[in-house]
């Protein structure tokens, strides 16, 4: 079994990313789509819980790894894409699986990704730069800063879409 796993800070290109692996055919899980649908069959947005402190709350409650171990139960492939890994916890979950472990940052600068992310106009897009870093901070408190700098590869993500779809189909042709 071979996972390429996807890490970078939110607003990075981690999305764009999975469209090298779309057009590879390679297969992939959301991480984030796990824990979207999570927080809705858990009714914690009627407790005024936004859908990361859900997910930080289910961290602490169940451990650092236990989104990971919620994807790995969806993961039915002998080659897939993970995407949205937060920490080395996480990683060393997705390790317990067997095979290879291939780690893909995403880096995009604070200031583009503040854009992105306004752009974007998702329900948990920040209204303001305040909001933007701490969600940063909260990210980083779960551990991605590590994931980022022991990542196997980089992408730089700080040019126009198409040149960064050209780097990402790139990359995964070059996956062995």
């Amino acid at each position: 079994m071979k996972l390429i796993v996807v890490t970078g800070m939110p607003g990075a290109g981690k999305e764009e990313f999975l469209t090298a692996g779309k057009d590879a055919g390679v297969p992939f899980i959301r991480m984030g789509d796990v824990v979207r649908e999570c927080y809705a069959a858990s009714g914690a947005e009627q407790n005024g819980l936004s859908v990361g402190q859900f997910a930080g709350n289910e961290r602490k409650e169940h451990g650092a790894d236990s989104w990971a171990k919620r994807v790995m139960e969806r993961v039915t492939t002998e080659l897939c894409i993970i995407d949205g890994c937060r920490s080395m916890d996480e990683i060393e979950s997705f390790k317990k699986l067997g095979g290879d472990i291939v780690i893909v940052a995403i880096h995009a600068s604070p200031s583009v990704r503040f854009d992105r992310l306004v752009k974007r106009q998702r329900a948990d897009a920040p209204a303001n730069l305040t909001e933007f870093k701490e969600r940063d901070e909260r990210e980083l408190s779960w551990g991605v800063g590590n994931v980022l700098a022991l990542a196997d590869y980089l992408v730089d993500n700080m040019t126009d879409i198409t040149d960064f779809h050209r780097k990402s189909a790139n990359l995964m042709r070059s996956l062995p």
